[in-house]
């Protein structure tokens, strides 16, 4: 079977999209229906409008006006189906416990659903290096 690692990529990148796009409206939409419209207009998808790497995708608010700091990660498998975390998440959930979360999306092409992980992460799920930076000494 031929494997076309620019297609899975793009798989990939076009379901993450989707899944930050449906949190994005999500997270806007909850803050309206509890009567913080002045919220829902800060909510900003912060993975899109700056690029990657700030260690989270969307910045929101709960009700009271605290901050969430939303790490998005969607599957098209079961709730259990393993995701993958990056050294900059990881570090930036434990940098700000408080208001990171990662929102996981599931069973995402039929009918999605949608739980919230709260640090520390590494008590919620077992995490496993897969993969190893080179260099030369």
């Amino acid at each position: 079977r031929k494997f076309d690692p620019v297609e899975r990529d793009f798989r990939n990148r076009s379901l993450g999209e989707a899944g930050e796009a449906t949190v994005f409206a999500f997270e806007r939409q909850h803050l309206i229906v509890h009567g913080r419209r002045d919220l829902a207009e800060k909510v900003r998808w912060v993975a899109k409008e700056d690029g990657d790497g700030a260690g989270y995708d969307i910045r929101s608010y709960d009700p009271s006006g605290s901050e969430r700091l939303i790490e998005v990660k969607t599957t098209n498998g079961l709730q259990t189906t393993p995701f993958y975390l990056t050294r900059n998440e990881l570090s930036f959930s434990n940098e700000r416990p408080k208001e990171f979360r990662i929102c996981r999306l599931y069973d995402f092409s039929r009918q999605p659903k949608m739980f919230e992980l709260v640090p520390p992460i590494e008590k919620l799920v077992r995490l496993e290096p897969i993969s190893f930076s080179a260099s030369f000494s």
